[in-house]
């Protein structure tokens, strides 16, 4: 009798559990994908299609930030009916196009990018002398990267304006704005100041510090100027609002010929500290105070004075303007050069010296950079000097040189080996 045995079924060997380094290679596997790139790339020309077109209706800073700093942007569907009118011959009497769809903002691209480069370099790239200059290149476009969302975060761009024979103490900025309540004291002046941002949220502003409490009606970022009628409500019971009146009107276009400034304006219900006994509706307006108009505050006795105002920046140090100068060639009226002779006064450093501010020779001081930007055309006697901090400033320098080295490496060692090849053959 024989017997016959079965073949034994292989024992199954269990898979080992992935761990964490496997999904984490998945994940940064995913995230350096080509396509991924290609995709970012798509959406970014998409970004900078409809933020070109946008401004048409809107200023660039405001373009910038709505659609380049942002995370999510809701772009109008209208924004391809401006489009046609301009390229198309779309009729510009019709009702703009309603409603609007969420796209990739700036910031949200610009990190993906950011994140699938990084990715790459990871999982693809290997360290050796042949990849020494993509090594470099890369590594300064992520310093580009860097470098803006530096500026971009702590940059501030003002201006100084000084007459010829006084000192400033402060900058201005040029897109932002402040309520300031000026209280005169037996030092000189003290500023209370309400930003534009609580401006614009509108309501009931109250504060231990201000001398009144005050009610925002209509916050306006640009408006536009008429003289009282019978047939326009005036809004403004007391002050300067009496003789004008101020409308809502778009803001500057980005594409605009003429580049003018948004002259911003509001209307205030000023009420007596703690009470709901109304004082006056003021006009208060970036236009009146150009014009030296601040509005006096009701029950100070003329001590506390209101106004719409940049909003400023005081210093630890001041600059006095000696002269200016506006040279111009013989017999034209074509700007030569112009130039500011300044003394730079800081107490804390105890300094005290004489500087000549041209065209091509800024002013550097505490970390910030002033250029002469302008001057006065009526008068000639003040200057407008930019004033940029800027803490990133170095990085698009060390990126642009590192990435040039990178090319230069790059190509050169590929230049030698084709060389080589070719005079060994």
């Amino acid at each position: 009798m024989s017997t016959t045995l079965e073949p034994l079924a292989p024992a199954e060997t269990p898979y080992p559990t992935p761990g964490p380094l496997y999904y984490i290679r998945r994940i940064l596997k995913a995230l350096a994908s080509l396509q991924l790139t290609v995709v970012l790339f798509t959406i970014a020309m998409g970004l900078v299609f409809f933020g070109t077109v946008a401004q048409v209706d809107y200023g660039i800073w405001t373009v910038v930030d709505k659609y380049f700093w942002s995370w999510i942007v809701w772009v109008p569907f209208d924004i391809f009916n401006k489009f046609g009118q301009v390229f198309f011959d779309f009729p510009k009497e019709g009702p703009p196009w309603k409603g609007s769809f969420p796209f990739p903002g700036g910031k949200l691209l610009g990190g993906a990018m950011l994140l699938n480069l990084i990715a790459a370099h990871l999982i693809r790239f290997r360290i050796s002398w042949k990849r020494s200059g993509i090594l470099l290149i890369h590594s300064g476009l992520i310093l580009l990267f860097v470098g803006e969302f530096i500026t971009r975060e702590y940059a501030i761009e003002q201006v100084m304006s000084i007459n010829q024979g006084e000192s400033i103490n402060y900058t201005q900025d040029s897109r932002q704005y402040e309520l300031a309540f000026m209280t005169k004291t037996a030092n000189g002046q003290r500023d209370t100041v309400i930003p534009e941002a609580r401006l614009k949220a509108g309501g009931r502003i109250t504060h231990d510090n201000l001398p009144v409490d005050l009610e925002v009606v209509q916050y306006m970022k640009n408006a536009n100027y008429l003289e009282p009628s019978q047939t326009r409500d005036n809004p403004a019971t007391a002050g300067s609002g009496l003789k004008m009146i101020a409308e809502p009107m778009k803001e500057e276009s980005g594409v605009s010929t003429e580049q003018r400034e948004d002259i911003p304006a509001a209307y205030v219900t000023l009420y007596k500290k703690g009470t709901n006994e109304a004082l006056g509706t003021f006009l208060v307006s970036r236009l009146l105070t150009y014009q030296g108009i601040s509005e006096v505050v009701p029950g100070t006795d003329g001590t506390v004075t209101m106004a719409l105002r940049n909003k400023r920046y005081y210093k630890p140090f001041s600059i006095h303007l000696i002269e200016f100068r506006h040279d111009k060639y013989i017999g034209t009226d074509l700007p030569k050069n112009f130039s500011s002779r300044v003394v730079l006064l800081d107490p804390e450093q105890g300094i005290e010296r004489e500087v000549v501010i041209s065209m091509n020779q800024p002013l550097r001081h505490r970390g910030e950079t002033f250029y002469q930007a302008d001057f006065d055309k009526r008068t000639e006697k003040t200057t407008h000097l930019q004033v940029v901090r800027n803490p990133g400033w170095l990085l698009p320098y060390i990126s642009c040189a590192v990435m040039t080295l990178g090319l230069l490496l790059h190509f050169g060692i590929f230049l030698t080996q084709f060389l080589i090849r070719r005079a060994a053959a």
